[in-house]
């Protein structure tokens, strides 16, 4: 070949490096072609119709370019992680992305030391060993699991950031299929007596979490839960036993179960007095307030994403409530004056997150887009100014209020709640 000659590339270089570089805008000449093509093939995955893949392994792994993250908070014993909720798919959330919150850090223990002791206004005190519990029917639910702090970091006037993600405001909320024997089964094995109507669960990390649940509410759907997702509870969930309130505030599945007392009152523990209390505007205090509100939150288009073009694009969300099913969600594009229903992608499921969607046409222009749920008992999730109205803006708990999303004529969003208070 002669020095003025060029080389020439294959079908398959061409194909496989040149196309990909064209099509990010870098190629202009067959040279500059030939010449990204040199670079780039020592990073060149090969066809892999022609190379042999990886061996099984025990342990399956996620592709390299798919890692989502948590979101950390206060790396101390006291501490919470979020779920990456807008980069999710379904309503599952994978067991490892769950979101976590700790008052003592995560306790280290052994699947068969274990112990539940089950005592107090019943006929047979009991104390019940992992192998125990295992041989009771065992049962199956898809239920959220959401953190009653939930959205505190965007509720307050004088605090209305617009760079928040959707993992940042609603990231302690999570969906798993939960496994284990119902609270009901064990408490008909001990003989509830006449006049209890509350139990005080408690848990065996540093912290002794403990909360009053009434006993109405724990012999209905309540869950000895021992299993996640196909698999042992992880030891961030409550290894090897947690106590699972379907649609309570998640403090109430108070994790590393160790007992349960049956009571006549609620206790008033100092992690029901301290905290998870609700300040309202007149000075009084709302205590027990366990029952999630029906809440939704738009996870596409939001922060940091920019919209790249007009046109037609696709708004989605999940929608969830502590009293049931999700029957509607409406979307509206031009910041609350009028409203659309949104499609809802089934199985629509009692006290489970559901998928919403939408298409909306976007001509440019600054806009607002939010969304609101309601579920089967009717309830409205409430714009901020209702829950202000309602609750004052002290509290720190139960934020179901609205979420908007502003769009900027530069396709840019952002938090917009302070567009519109």
């Amino acid at each position: 070949m002669s020095g003025n000659e060029r080389p020439k590339l294959s079908r398959r270089a061409w194909i496989t490096t040149a196309s990909g570089v064209v099509a990010a805008g870098l190629v202009h000449t067959q040279a500059d072609a030939m010449r990204l093509v040199a670079e780039e093939i020592p990073q060149q995955t090969q066809d892999p119709t022609r190379v042999p893949g990886r061996i099984v392994s025990e342990l399956g792994t996620r592709a390299p370019a798919e890692q989502p993250r948590r979101l950390l908070r206060a790396q101390t014993l006291s501490s919470s992680s979020r779920t990456p909720l807008a980069d999710l798919m379904g309503v599952i959330t994978p067991s490892d992305l769950h979101f976590e919150r700790h008052h003592a850090g995560v306790p280290d223990i052994a699947f068969g030391d274990h112990e539940l002791l089950v005592h107090g206004m019943v006929e047979r005190p009991m104390v019940f060993r992992m192998a125990d519990l295992m041989r009771y029917p065992q049962v199956s639910r898809i239920r959220f699991l959401e953190c009653s702090g939930n959205g505190g970091g965007v509720y307050s006037r004088t605090r209305m950031p617009t760079e928040v993600t959707v993992q940042a405001m609603d990231g302690l909320l999570s969906t798993s299929e939960w496994t284990g024997v119902p609270v009901s089964t064990i408490l008909r094995e001990v003989g509830v007596r006449p006049g209890a109507s509350w139990i005080l669960a408690e848990g065996s990390d540093a912290a002794v979490m403990s909360r009053s649940i009434p006993l109405d509410k724990v012999m209905d759907d309540s869950l000895l839960a021992y299993g996640q997702n196909g698999e042992r509870l992880r030891p961030e969930q409550g290894y090897p036993l947690r106590l699972f309130n379907p649609g309570y505030e998640g403090n109430t599945s108070v994790k590393w179960l160790r007992r349960i007392e049956v009571t006549d009152r609620p206790t008033h523990t100092r992690d029901e007095t301290s905290k998870y209390t609700d300040p309202l505007g007149d000075g009084t205090v709302r205590q027990f307030s366990l029952t999630m509100d029906a809440k939704s939150v738009i996870t596409f288009p939001s922060y940091p994403f920019a919209l790249p073009e007009r046109g037609w694009w696709e708004a989605r969300g999940l929608a969830w409530s502590g009293r049931g099913r999700i029957t509607r969600v409406e979307v509206s594009t031009d910041g609350g004056r009028r409203w659309v229903d949104a499609a809802l992608q089934g199985p629509i499921l009692a006290k489970s997150t559901v998928r919403f969607r939408h298409l909306f046409e976007w001509q440019g222009d600054d806009t607002i887009i939010l969304s609101r749920a309601t579920d089967e008992t009717g309830y409205v999730q409430p714009t901020v100014q209702q829950l202000w109205e309602a609750r004052g803006e002290r509290t720190s708990y139960h934020q179901n209020h609205q979420r908007a999303w502003k769009i900027a004529r530069t396709g840019e969003v952002t938090f917009g709640l302070g567009e519109l208070v």
